[in-house]
Parts: structure tokens; C-alpha cells; sequence
């Protein structure tokens, strides 16, 4: 019973990284291409299928899943975060919206997956997170309209560090995911940091969705399996 475990395992492993690794290489290749003229279209369909891809392999991994709120909610997540990263090359405030939606779906799904226990460190962290994120938003944008996103940004940061989901990962994912936009604000105020938002916004923030996406994934389908 345990070799045919593993062996499902194994199978599954084979059959679903494909998705992570068609991602990757989307991600890599508009990191590489992004300030090339290979044309608009092609290069923002690139963008958009870095975590197109990661919200096919949620939906793909957790199939599964039958009935599961959890399981619509993170693919959810990442199929409007393409859709994002696709539309906000085209209108910074139609992407900066569709993120917001993502956001709450994002909300949803952590809050409804609360840790059963959290410490004081980590109810402080959240605290911080949830009221940091917007204040600094406004702070470094200058804008009312970025300090109301950032309302989404810090309760979906905060509600990841509290929830039920690898800390390691998805927390951390989460994080960066912050940080990465943090440094979209810091060109739209008086914050000058050179090339530092062009070197390390991409990165940032397709790390904090691998995280999250595996992450989470992971975490639902160990549920499957005690449930079986």
C-alpha cells in the first residue's frame, strides 16, 4: 500500500510539473524580453501566462477537490492576477483594479482557513502588515487611490500570515508580493531608487505567487489525502 502511495505520488509529480515549468519559463522569458521590441501583444500575453500557467496548475492539482470553496478561491486568485498583469500594461488603474479583485478573493480564501492558534509575534506581524501596507502605500505613491489599494494589499498579506497555509511559503509569498508593489509605488512618488524596481519587481512578485500558489495547493491536497 505504501509503494502504491508512492507511486501515485510520484505520477502526479510527473504529471502536473509541466505546469510549474511552462510558468517558469514564461516568467524567465518576460524578465529576459520585457524592454525588447518583440511587439506589444505578444509580450504582454507573455506576462499574463507567468501566472496564467500557475493558476492552471491549481486548478489542475486540485481537481480533486470535489466541492471545495478553497480550491475555486486560490485559482480565482491567480487567473485574475494574470488577467492583471496583462491589463495593467494597457491602463495602470483597470490592472491596479482587477489586482483588487484578486485581492479579496485571496481575503476569502485565507480568513476562511484561519490558523486555529497564532502567538502574539505573529497577531502583531499581521497587525502591521494590514495597517503598514496602506499607510506606506500613500506614503510613497503620494496618491489616495494607491493607499485604498493598498487597504487590499496589507488584508491579503495579513490574512495569509495568519492563516492555516505554510507560513514559509505562502506568508512569505505573500510578502513579496508586497514588496513587489511597493516598489511599483516607489516610481509614482518623489522615491528615487535607480534601477532597482526594473531589476527586482518581476522577480518579487512571480516568487510570491509560486509560493502562494504551491503553497497553498500543497496544504489542500494533504486535506485530500487525510480525507481518504
Amino acid at each position: 500500500m505504501a509503494k502504491d502511495a508512492a507511486n501515485s505520488s510520484h505520477h502526479a509529480l510527473v504529471e502536473h510539473r509541466p505546469w510549474l515549468l511552462v510558468s517558469l519559463a514564461a516568467a524567465i522569458a518576460y524578465y529576459v524580453l520585457w524592454n525588447n521590441p518583440i511587439g506589444g501583444v505578444w509580450l504582454i500575453a507573455l506576462k499574463g501566462a507567468g501566472v496564467g500557467f500557475l493558476a492552471l496548475y491549481a486548478m489542475r492539482r486540485t481537481r480533486e477537490v470535489e466541492q471545495s470553496v478553497d480550491a475555486a478561491l486560490i485559482a480565482v486568485f491567480l487567473a485574475l492576477c494574470a488577467g492583471a498583469d496583462m491589463a495593467i500594461e494597457l491602463s495602470f488603474n483597470v490592472g491596479g483594479a482587477v489586482f483588487f479583485a484578486a485581492h479579496l478573493a485571496a481575503i476569502a480564501l485565507f480568513l476562511r482557513n484561519r490558523r486555529d492558534k497564532t502567538v502574539s509575534s505573529q497577531k502583531l506581524c499581521a497587525a502591521a502588515l494590514l495597517i503598514g501596507v496602506p499607510v506606506i502605500s500613500y506614503l510613497i505613491a503620494a496618491d489616495p487611490l494607491v493607499g485604498l489599494y493598498g487597504l487590499g494589499l496589507g488584508a491579503m498579506a495579513s490574512s495569509a500570515w495568519i492563516s492555516r497555509f505554510s507560513r514559509y511559503r505562502v506568508g512569505i509569498g505573500a510578502v513579496l508580493f508586497v514588496l513587489s508593489d511597493m516598489l511599483i509605488f516607489s516610481r509614482m512618488g518623489s522615491i528615487d531608487l535607480g534601477s532597482l524596481p526594473d531589476v527586482a519587481i518581476w522577480p518579487l512578485y512571480y516568487l510570491g505567487q509560486f509560493l502562494i500558489a504551491t503553497g497553498v495547493v500543497q496544504t489542500l491536497r494533504g486535506d485530500l489525502a487525510k480525507a481518504s
